[in-house]
């Protein structure tokens, strides 16, 4: 897919229900509709907060949109709901799948993201495969 002007994003994937299956299903939704370039290697990490779940399975995936965030954020969460995510009651309990944007255009927005092993392992995988340009670009 060649997009006029494309903003590019570093979302970070996960799942503990059924990981496998709806982590794959993430990726072949956004490789349809939007230019999905690359994924990181899945890792599998403990939950962290509410301890009582099954373990993660954490990736994170480099994507090209022609849409500003806003509107990119609205359609990680429709398809988070077309995959079958439901919010639960515990914030951070299990999950269907949770797909986040954590760079956009070379700009943290997720603050904290070094913090997370389980989002930062896969996205540093990610920027570290970008041309040093774009890698030097992210603040």
């Amino acid at each position: 897919m060649n997009l006029p002007n494309p903003h590019r994003t570093l979302i970070s994937v996960g799942s503990n229900i059924e990981p496998e299956k709806n982590i794959a299903q993430a990726h072949e939704i956004l490789a349809t509709e939007e230019n999905l370039i690359r994924a990181a290697t899945a890792i599998k990490t403990v939950p962290v907060g509410y301890q009582n779940q099954p373990d993660f399975l954490n990736t994170a995936f480099l994507v090209e949109t022609a849409s500003d965030m806003e509107t990119f954020n609205a359609y990680l969460k429709s398809v988070e709901i077309r995959i079958g995510r439901v919010k639960g009651p515990t914030k951070s309990g299990p999950r269907v799948i949770d797909l986040d944007i954590i760079i956009w255009d070379g700009v943290i927005v997720h603050e904290d993201y070094p913090d997370k092993s389980y989002v930062s392992t896969p996205i540093d995988e990610l920027l570290a495969t970008l041309p040093t340009d774009r890698a030097e670009q992210v603040t």
